[in-house]
């Protein structure tokens, strides 16, 4: 006699698959869970640890942060100036050299508008 298989469903998952994701699941969502008491006990014990040490040199502290903050910021700004000048020097010399660089249609365009519009203002004020 032929035995009936059943067939192969595959939105149908076995119980030992479920029972795997189950476990892997609960594993890994209660190893973070408890890494991240652990982490925030951490900074709780650092913290308190801390604070005596920040109350006592914080008339030192705030101003020697303020000032790194400036002098970076400083540094930073004038880089990114130089670099955007250095850029800027590149283009005007790819420009006036004729080699056309990323933009130059554009500044085209624009002169030929202003000379057409000066063109013609200078037409009016002729007629009047």
């Amino acid at each position: 006699m032929a035995q009936i298989q059943p067939r192969y469903d595959p939105h149908r998952q076995q119980l030992s698959h479920q029972v795997a994701k189950t476990t892997t699941a609960v594993t890994l969502g209660g190893s973070l869970m408890v890494l991240s008491g652990l982490t925030l006990a951490a900074t709780v014990i650092g913290l308190v640890l801390a604070t005596p040490l920040l109350v006592i040199f914080s008339p030192v502290l705030v101003p020697a942060t303020i000032t790194v903050f400036l002098i970076l910021a400083g540094f930073m700004t004038s880089g990114g100036f130089g670099a955007v000048a250095s850029f800027v020097f590149y283009w005007m010399y790819r420009y006036a050299t004729g080699k056309h660089p990323i933009g130059a249609d554009k500044i085209d365009r624009a002169r030929d508008k202003i000379a057409h519009a000066t063109h013609d203002a200078k037409e009016k004020a002729d007629q009047y």
